[in-house]
């Protein structure tokens, strides 16, 4: 007999048909032998039907008061998901974050965990009962209802899962795992019966959007083998755990990563000069936007050219900000291009196999795609090129190295 977490996301309990569902696959691993503890969220749009109301009365509705408003998503279906089990003969009891206490820290709209008394979950599950939590919401030290932001239900089943030390959390969703890359941008996308939690992060980080970032960064933390599988089929999914200790075995690359939503500011003219690099970022992140590849050429005549990217959505702010400090230091310009992807490998394998890099930059060049910018790590390289050119880049790379091949990896 296992403990398992199973989360179910909006598009999973998203009708009463589907709720119906969910509550025959819970009775289904009872049936198994297996304890339950359920996570759910809001019906699938309820989260942004609430967020409307709230902005026909503020424009920037007041972050406590919009907590409260939207922590009433995931109470509906924690009721209607426990009535289903008890229509099914399935002792059930239903859960606010503040009932199990998920305690957080008081940043409304986007709080973070900091721990969980686990004592209520074991109890219920001690006696025969299916525990069923409102994901996505906790509490604060003064009683506060507090949200973890967009997507929080996958890090509320991760840490529930780590604080009652269940066996497996599962995570259905309304895909059958983690692909090789897209399925929809590439046909033969395999599969992926295994990856490591560090090629998921980096996945996630770079684009990949079956996971939440800070769920994966959980489940690394605290040890917590996490799967990935769907609501609608029957499959075994995705199992994500700690590193494969025969990387002589592992695939060299796991999947391909990529983002449209980027853009490129680059400061030509700038004097080389130390802590230059902190006056132009320093601003920008200081706004509360997030910096990701960032390069600067090697200066020959006392100045250089600064590059870096941010989302696209921040990319005027971005731009303002750097004008005026490129004024100050007597920069020459600022330039922004917001026709631009990044792609992006991931593979521990790439640890010990060497050429990695020159074999997708030929990839590339044969398609005639030109790079613009490379960054790398030990299990990643990362390449900023035209938008026009991504659905060609991710296509040719997936093909190059092999991801496509019939089968599955095990």
């Amino acid at each position: 007999m296992a403990l398992w977490v199973q989360k179910f996301g909006g598009t999973s309990v998203g009708t009463v048909e589907r709720i119906e569902a969910v509550a025959d696959k819970i009775v289904a691993a009872r049936q198994q032998g297996h304890d339950i503890v359920v996570v759910v969220s809001a019906m699938s749009g309820e989260t942004n039907r609430l967020i409307g109301l709230a902005e026909q009365i503020q424009s920037k509705p007041t972050p406590r008061e919009l907590d409260v408003l939207v922590s009433t998503g995931e109470q509906v279906t924690i009721a209607l998901l426990s009535m289903a089990l008890h229509k099914r003969g399935c002792d059930a009891r239903s859960f606010t974050g503040s009932q199990v206490r998920v305690l957080t820290d008081s940043a409304h709209n986007k709080a973070r965990i900091r721990e969980i008394d686990a004592d209520n979950i074991r109890s219920e599950v001690d006696q025969g009962r299916v525990v069923v939590v409102a994901g996505f919401q906790g509490v604060d030290e003064e009683g506060n209802i507090t949200t973890l932001g967009r997507g929080g239900s996958d890090t509320s089943a991760v840490a529930l899962a780590a604080a009652i030390k269940a066996d497996e959390c599962q995570i259905f969703t309304d895909v059958k795992g983690v692909y090789t890359t897209d399925p929809r941008v590439v046909d033969d996308a395999r599969l992926l019966r295994t990856i490591t939690f560090e090629e998921m992060l980096e996945l996630s980080s770079l684009g990949a959007k079956v996971l939440q970032i800070r769920s994966v960064e959980f489940a690394g933390k605290y040890k917590v083998p996490l799967r990935v599988l769907s609501s609608f089929e029957d499959d075994p999914g995705t199992l994500i755990t700690l590193e494969d200790k025969n990387l002589m075995e592992a695939p060299i690359i796991s999947g391909i990563a990529f983002t449209r939503d980027e853009a490129k500011v680059t400061v030509t003219g700038v004097p080389d000069i130390p802590g230059v690099a902190y006056q132009l970022l320093g601003p920008v992140s200081d706004a509360g936007i997030e910096v990701d590849v960032i390069v600067q050429n090697i200066s020959s005549d006392g100045t250089t050219d600064f590059t870096f990217t941010v989302k696209r959505n921040d990319s005027d702010q971005a731009k303002a900000i750097v004008e005026g400090t490129a004024k100050k230091i007597n920069a020459k310009s600022v330039k922004v291009d917001d026709k631009i992807a990044k792609v992006s490998l991931v593979g521990v394998g790439m640890r010990s196999h060497a050429g990695i890099a020159s074999q997708m930059f030929k990839t590339l060049a044969d398609e005639s795609i030109n790079i613009e910018v490379i960054t790398t790590s030990e299990i990643k390289i990362s390449v900023v090129i035209d938008e026009k050119y991504l659905e060609l880049a991710v296509r040719s790379l997936h093909s190059a190295f092999g991801l496509g091949d019939e089968g599955e990896n095990v």
